[in-house]
């Protein structure tokens, strides 16, 4: 069993990063509104504070890591130009989807999504965790504050679904694969 490094990159970039942050978000959501609905004082523990700001904490770091491997590990590998004259494009996934017509919008669409996009995921999941940390208790008595922290988790969690979405269908078409080959386990030989 082996795996090229490029390929492992693209693993841990979306399957790690980008997938927990996925899941962590569905729970985020339902903490974030559970946390800071309206409750009569003394109700909002400061444990349960501190635990939300963990947890919208290590979103945040989830979603840096994601954006963050994606933009100078990944994205550069996928923007590697074709020498002049190559007719198997197979190797050079941004130049592949552009040579097809059929292809052309994941790229257009797709990569522009991830490549600009993809950025308000963590910026707005890290401003979530500022507030939650930085006014805690008191969030309970905001109600507005507490409606643009739930738009904020909801549409950092849009944004990076879309882009996971984006990320599986290019990769799909026009894989980023190549570098050093890794190899995992011997497999039989006959």
């Amino acid at each position: 069993m082996e795996i090229t490094t490029h390929s492992l990159w693209t693993v841990i970039h979306g399957m790690g990063f980008g997938a927990l942050y996925l899941l962590a978000g569905s729970g985020a959501l339902f903490t974030v509104y559970q946390r800071l609905r309206p409750a009569p004082l003394g109700l909002s523990s400061l444990e349960n504070n501190r635990f939300l700001g963990a947890y919208l904490s290590l979103m945040a770091a989830l979603a840096w890591l994601a954006v963050l491997s994606g933009t100078y590990i990944i994205y550069p590998w996928y923007r590697f130009p074709a020498p002049a004259g190559t007719t198997n494009l197979a190797a050079y996934p941004r130049a592949f989807l552009l040579a097809h017509p059929a292809t052309s919008a994941w790229h257009s669409v797709g990569m522009e999504w991830k490549e600009h996009v993809a950025w308000l995921v963590p910026i707005a999941i890290t401003a979530t965790a500022f507030v939650v940390l930085r006014y805690g208790r008191e969030l309970s008595r905001h109600p507005q504050l507490r409606t643009v922290l739930l738009v904020f988790v909801s549409s950092s969690l849009i944004a990076a679904g879309i882009a996971a979405f984006f990320g599986a269908m290019l990769d799909k078409n026009a894989p980023v694969d190549g570098g050093q080959t890794i190899h995992i386990a011997g497999g039989e030989r006959q």
